[in-house]
């Protein structure tokens, strides 16, 4: 997720979590959210995804794109 988001642009963070979960923060121009949410759905090589679910929250004013440790 790292490298899609930094492709489209996209600040914020990314984690795993130890239930199996991803959690991502995501902040950018609509488009490349959107953008990056429809990868989510797919995720890299080898992913299985069974849902992805996007809420509206708080924006941290993020730089770049991190990941971040798992939680």
């Amino acid at each position: 997720m790292v490298d899609e988001a930094t492709r489209l642009g996209v600040r914020g963070w990314v984690r795993n979590r130890r239930d199996g979960t991803v959690e991502a923060q995501v902040e950018g121009t609509a488009e490349a959210v959107a953008a990056l949410t429809r990868w989510a759905g797919q995720g890299p090589a080898g992913a299985r995804v069974d849902n992805v679910e996007a809420v509206d929250g708080p924006t941290e004013n993020a730089v770049a794109f991190e990941s971040r440790a798992t939680v």
